[in-house]
């Protein structure tokens, strides 16, 4: 009885942690900006079949719940992911979904051309130039990811920073503690380099405390 009391309050533990460092990731490197036009940067993940895989598919969801915050209008969304195969890219495969399946009859824009998240970052820039809020939606830890690199790029375009709609209470719960051990996996690079605290750097910079040397590591 003991055991099955110790095993239960640990799966709640572990759930609770996976919860709460989502959360905190979701609301890093983003501040509280205004403005009129909003720019919805939807990151893509490796896809070499013919439609959106599952884990694209709902990043294509978070952004489209991410524009219906501000409304569509004076907003773009700008799907990014090049090929990974000999097929279509994961921008096309996205914005095919977003727009056939989900309905969205917004402004699109794609960026085909990127293989890792540096990139994707690096080739949105010129789409972001006279946008007054950038949301980057992904799962909470790749989205900080990409945010620390537009920090590193453009310290200028990332101060418009705002939160996208990419983390939910309760979605994608019993995996959460997954994500939150490969997030800090994929976050440790830039803890090393001081862009994320030991807590994970859960408060708000105004400005980029990193340099600018690249990270190839793929999305």
């Amino acid at each position: 009885m003991r055991r099955r009391t110790g095993l239960a309050m640990a799966g709640v533990a572990a759930l609770a942690w996976g919860e709460w460092l989502n959360w905190r990731w979701s609301r890093t490197l983003v501040g509280r900006r205004g403005g009129a036009s909003t720019a919805v940067v939807v990151l893509g993940y490796r896809n070499p079949q013919a439609t959106a895989n599952l884990i694209n598919r709902w990043r294509v969801r978070a952004g489209i719940r991410s524009v219906a915050a501000d409304g569509v209008h004076g907003t773009r969304v700008i799907f990014s992911g090049g090929a990974t195969g000999d097929g279509a890219t994961e921008a096309q495969l996205m914005s095919e979904y977003a727009e056939l399946v989900l309905g969205f009859g917004g402004t699109v824009l794609l960026e085909d051309q990127s293989a890792t998240t540096w990139e994707n970052v690096t080739n949105v820039i010129p789409l972001l130039e006279d946008v007054d809020r950038i949301k980057i939606a992904s799962q909470p830890a790749h989205a900080l990811k990409a945010r620390a690199y537009l920090w590193r790029q453009r310290p200028d375009l990332a101060a418009r920073l705002v939160r996208a709609d990419d983390y939910r209470p309760g979605e994608w719960i019993v995996v959460k503690p997954l994500l939150a051990l490969y997030g800090l996996w994929t976050l440790r690079g830039l803890r090393g380099e001081g862009a994320l605290g030991a807590r994970d750097a859960g408060t708000v910079r105004s400005r980029s405390p990193w340099g600018s040397a690249p990270n190839p590591d793929r999305a």
